[in-house]
């Protein structure tokens, strides 16, 4: 019987990918990918060879669907996205219910994730977290009003070029909170910024932040 495998890439270094995952890749014909592009220069540094990639990504997740299914009626394959693990902030959850829907087998690998690896070396509290993912201009502010109550630690996604702002948004709904700004995990140039929120947004006047950045929050009581 066939099954789609929900396998996670690395979010930077190519090393943190697991034997498990390696193995199911060597083994599969199909591999559906956010970018063929990238899941290739993954394959090609393990020496994976021969492979069918196939595109499946945002916002045409659903117009390929059916096409998918029918791979998979006859053979398994592996779902992965550019970094990270697919249905988290990237494409993955319509394809899964589907084959749930169709009675297909999944099961999901374990491995990389870039929000979960931000709050351990947050130092922020681990017991209690809501994760927002990337919210829309329109969304931010409207979501961060339902949860300004709730005794738990935040992340979010952030682009660089709305940090500042959005770092302002949460001081005038959240007032004052601990603030770690994890930027390019697992990649050359990570970096945690800790500190509280006022004195964060004084330091990024001077301080243009570049690369994927998730932001964790705790409110000060």
């Amino acid at each position: 019987m066939s099954k789609l495998y929900i396998i996670p890439s690395p979010i930077g270094n190519l090393k943190d990918i697991t034997l498990r995952a390696l193995e199911v890749l060597k083994e599969l014909e199909y591999i559906f990918c956010e970018d063929t592009r990238k899941t290739r220069i993954l394959l090609d540094h393990y020496n994976i060879k021969n492979k069918k990639l196939i595109s499946y990504f945002a916002p045409k997740e659903e117009s390929k669907i059916p096409y998918l299914l029918e791979i998979l009626k006859k053979h398994s394959a592996a779902l992965m996205v550019d970094a990270g693990m697919p249905g988290i902030s990237d494409p993955g959850y319509k394809l899964i219910k589907a084959c749930i829907d169709f009675n297909i087998e999944i099961e999901v690998l374990p491995g990389p994730s870039a929000f979960l690896t931000a709050l351990v070396g947050s130092g922020l509290p681990t017991d209690r977290f809501i994760f927002l993912g990337f919210l829309s201009k329109k969304g931010f502010k409207n979501y961060l009003e339902k949860i300004k109550n709730l005794d738990v630690t935040i992340i979010i996604y952030e682009s660089p070029k709305r940090l500042e702002k959005n770092l302002k948004i949460i001081y005038e709904i959240l007032g004052n909170c601990k603030v770690v700004i994890a930027r390019e995990i697992s990649k050359i140039y990570e970096e945690y910024i800790r500190g509280e929120l006022k004195d964060i947004i004084n330091q990024l006047k001077n301080k243009k932040l570049k690369g994927e950045i998730t932001l964790i929050l705790k409110r000060i009581y």
